[in-house]
């Protein structure tokens, strides 16, 4: 996968790196070791949505900047091996679990973003990858999202009837997490954007609502007006010469 290219990130990243190099004045970014997350998550009841759409690094930063998606993480499913790994992933695929809060964004919204996100007609892989493993399914765990999983199908595929919909619908089984160096992965290789955070330890990066929104914003994926409020923010930051990303 390539690196995000040009832009602001990469800008703000060549900043921090020439305040760093001035080291005989009082001015720059300094970096704390640790910044406690004070980002509130919703009180209200999440409910938890997996999808499989390809290679899982660019399917979580996909659903990682919409609002109402408050964590999300990346695992394997949809096979009978047990405690899969990546490099032994058997039958299973490379999936995306998303934490969403109901009251802002709906499973139908979800499922508009999964098929917009992906080639829900090609066979054994996305683009460049190669494999079973990056099998398009939409899993379910209930009545009423099978039914509109189905329903999302069926308009998916009367777009063109040339070729099929490859997507399969399955109840939702064992959801296995993936190591810890595949979660969050568009943001761990934006070293600025962890340091301005804090350089969360993986546990808190694969629970942390900032680190999601981040993780989509590395990748240049978040929505246009969220990945313009995050500009701001940092640019703040970059002015002030102190890392207070907590929020966005």
């Amino acid at each position: 996968m390539e690196l995000p290219r040009g832009g602001l990130v990469f800008l703000l990243w060549s900043i921090a790196l020439f305040f760093a190099s001035l080291a005989n004045r009082a001015v720059g970014i300094r970096f704390p070791d640790r910044i406690p997350e004070l980002t509130p998550t919703s009180q209200r009841p999440l409910r938890t949505a997996v999808f499989a759409l390809g290679s899982f690094w660019r399917s979580e930063a996909v659903f990682g900047c919409l609002p109402g998606v408050i964590r999300t993480s990346v695992g394997y499913a949809a096979g009978s091996k047990t405690n899969p790994e990546y490099r032994n992933l058997g039958d299973h695929a490379e999936c995306v679990r998303v934490e969403y809060d109901p009251k802002l964004i709906q499973f139908k919204q979800l499922l508009d973003v999964f098929w917009s996100s992906h080639d829900s007609r090609q066979v054994f892989g996305q683009g460049p990858d190669v494999g079973d493993q990056y099998r398009s399914i939409i899993f379910t765990n209930q009545t009423q999202e099978a039914r509109l999983a189905a329903v999302s199908k069926e308009r998916e595929q009367a777009k063109s009837r040339s070729s099929l919909v490859t997507t399969e619908i399955q109840q939702l089984g064992v959801f296995y997490p993936a190591e810890a160096e595949h979660q969050k992965f568009e943001l761990k290789r934006n070293r600025f954007l962890l340091q301005l955070i804090g350089n969360m330890p993986d546990e808190e990066l694969m629970t942390s609502s900032l680190a999601a929104k981040l993780n989509g914003y590395a990748a240049e994926l978040c929505p246009t007006i969220i990945q313009r409020k995050i500009d701001a923010k940092i640019d703040e930051i970059v002015k002030n010469g102190w890392p207070v990303l907590r929020e966005i």
